[in-house]
């Protein structure tokens, strides 16, 4: 096997694990190489194992780090390779494997005992624009802070809800509890397949969260003649211009996580009940 590593640039202690586990993955004989930022945080890696991201082709990249490490690992990466996650973030929704269980978790993969939990993501349409596909959440945004937009989504052609609002929220099962659950969405269970459309701050308090199958194509449609602004995951920003349509569908692609245990709830409620 081949291994890519990536850690959080800005914690010391990921950067040190990542060079832990580099270390043991290149003395047990297997390739392994080092994403370029997290080399140029911790220059102690050997300069032959650096690439950049974008060109890692590996069968399990390793990252250490929070959410936000493994949506960029997700957004620089074109292929869909297996993801080990290591909680070195707040929470760590997306991660399984806490620091101390490193090593522990890597003697399994090496031993083949592990399954491979894939999580759908969504594909955003814009006429003229490439975005990238969300594990979590695409966001429209008004381009004005405090400046309500005015939005209509259709469902499979048929109007759903006109509301006038901060934006929406267009969000995966995995991205539930992200941006969608402060804004007042549900939690979803990442088994489900299923898309959820929550308004930031509607100014009609009829407007609710709404869950669809993620088998339907959703048009949005921006009336205002300001720019808004879309966003993915947190990793892609863009402006586009006022009175346009976005179309939201579930992507063929797919995210792939490394799981050792089939039981989500336990961890899951547990993490959710620290965050609140």
């Amino acid at each position: 096997m081949k291994f890519g590593i990536v850690a959080r640039r800005d914690r010391e202690e990921a950067l040190k694990l990542a060079y832990r586990v580099y270390d043991f993955l290149r003395v047990s004989n297997y390739g392994v190489y080092v994403d370029k930022d997290t080399h140029e945080n911790f220059p102690h890696f050997s300069p032959k194992d650096v690439l950049p991201l974008e060109e890692m082709d590996v069968d399990m990249i390793i990252v250490i780090g929070g959410d936000g490490t493994v949506l960029r690992v997700e957004h620089k990466t074109s292929k869909d390779i297996p993801i080990l996650a290591v909680n070195m973030g707040t929470l760590g929704f997306l991660a399984e494997v806490e620091p101390a269980e490193t090593f522990f978790a890597i003697s399994r993969v090496l031993e083949g005992d592990y399954f491979i939990d894939e999580r759908m993501k969504i594909r955003v349409f814009v006429e003229g624009i490439t975005v990238p596909d969300a594990l979590n959440d695409v966001v429209i945004l008004s381009g004005v802070p405090g400046k309500v937009t005015q939005l209509k989504y259709y469902i499979d052609g048929e109007l759903a809800e006109e509301i006038r609002a901060d934006g929406l929220i267009i969000s995966t099962p995995t991205g539930s509890t992200a941006y969608a659950l402060s804004a007042g969405g549900p939690l979803v269970d990442p088994r489900l397949h299923a898309i959820l459309l929550v308004p930031l701050a509607p100014v009609a308090l009829t407007a609710r969260p709404l869950v669809v199958p993620d088998s339907s194509s959703i048009d949005i449609e921006v009336s205002t003649e300001r720019e808004i602004i879309l966003t993915v995951d947190g990793q892609f920003y863009t402006q586009l211009l006022p009175n346009l349509t976005i179309r939201i569908e579930k992507s063929p692609r797919k995210t792939k996580f490394v799981r050792f245990s089939k039981r989500i709830y336990p961890k899951y409620t547990l993490k959710i009940k620290k965050k609140f």
